[in-house]
């Protein structure tokens, strides 16, 4: 286990003060082998070096280049899936959103859908207008929301009066077999003294195109009723008119926890490459407190 300390070493002897006479035979000597010959030798800056090791950040970074991503990643490399998972949190949700590109378009829709829905719709809000959403949504879903249990009818019934007489004569004719007659007002106080069989009826005969403006008169009143459609339905919906940058992008507006769970299902090997996005000082920290172990054993090489 080891990492690249070409000119960690250069810093290693200014900051101990070791002479180019003596540096040359430390040129295939660990970092712990030479602070033990320096401190042996009363090297005071040794000394205080080997105590400080453990404890400071900036001297850490100097010391293994961490800002370099490729000595970040030979750590990363050396650590468990446990240690990786403790890292995740600190990264930023820029960081997160690229580690999502990792994945196929079909992962990241699976994914969606094991997020609460308000966070899943969250994210379809901001890769879809409200308008572009009902038009895009199968018909069965607009039927199924608009003749649930759930619905409230009396406003159902109110925003059936913006939809055009005629389409309203046509579905009570379609159910009463007679030609109807009468104002939109008139017409809907009828649909709404229909048996529940038959209002149900009514609703579902209405043209496609009719049945989307009402359900975007809802869905406007009433945002919580984009709840009431199927998740697989919205993930239907991006997978055929999004691509994948389009859907990562879409996902910048989730809750950066769950876009941490998200991540953790990459591949040991591939979550560290992510990580290696992390702020150095953060990254610095979490090996002198959380994994001082680990630390120790590249110190010793």
């Amino acid at each position: 286990m080891s990492i690249k300390i070409n000119t960690d070493l250069d810093y290693l002897l200014i900051r101990l003060n070791i002479p180019p006479t003596r540096a040359e035979q430390y040129q295939d000597k660990t970092i712990e082998e030479i602070l033990d010959s320096e401190a042996a030798a009363g090297n005071q800056a040794a000394i205080k070096m080997a105590a400080d090791m453990f404890t400071d950040v900036n001297q850490l970074i100097e010391l293994f280049q961490l800002a370099d991503p490729e000595n970040k990643l030979a750590i990363l490399g050396a650590m468990t899936e446990s240690q990786l998972d403790k890292l995740v949190p600190m990264l930023e949700t820029k960081d997160l959103l690229e580690g999502l590109n990792f994945f196929t378009q079909a992962s990241l829709l699976d994914m969606l859908k094991d997020i609460p829905k308000e966070e899943m719709l969250k994210a379809v809000f901001q890769m879809f207008s409200e308008q572009q959403i009902i038009e895009y949504m199968p018909e069965k879903e607009l039927d199924k929301l608009l003749t649930g249990v759930d619905m409230d009818k009396d406003k159902l019934l109110e925003a059936l009066q913006y939809i055009p007489e005629m389409y309203l004569q046509q579905v009570v004719e379609s159910i009463t077999g007679e030609e109807a007659q009468g104002s939109s007002h008139e017409l809907v106080k009828q649909i709404g003294q229909f048996g529940d069989l038959d209002y149900k009826n009514a609703l579902m005969n209405l043209q496609p195109t009719q049945k989307r403006q009402l359900t975007f008169i809802l869905t406007n009143q009433e945002n919580k009723l984009y709840e009431k459609f199927d998740t697989d339905a919205y993930t239907h919906i991006i997978n055929r008119e999004r691509d994948k940058d389009e859907t990562v992008k879409g996902m910048s507006v989730i809750k950066p926890e769950y876009l941490e769970k998200m991540i953790k299902q990459l591949p040991q090997d591939l979550l560290s490459v992510v990580i290696t996005q992390i702020d150095t000082e953060k990254f610095a920290d979490s090996l002198i407190n959380k994994f001082p172990e680990l630390l120790a054993k590249f110190v010793a090489g």
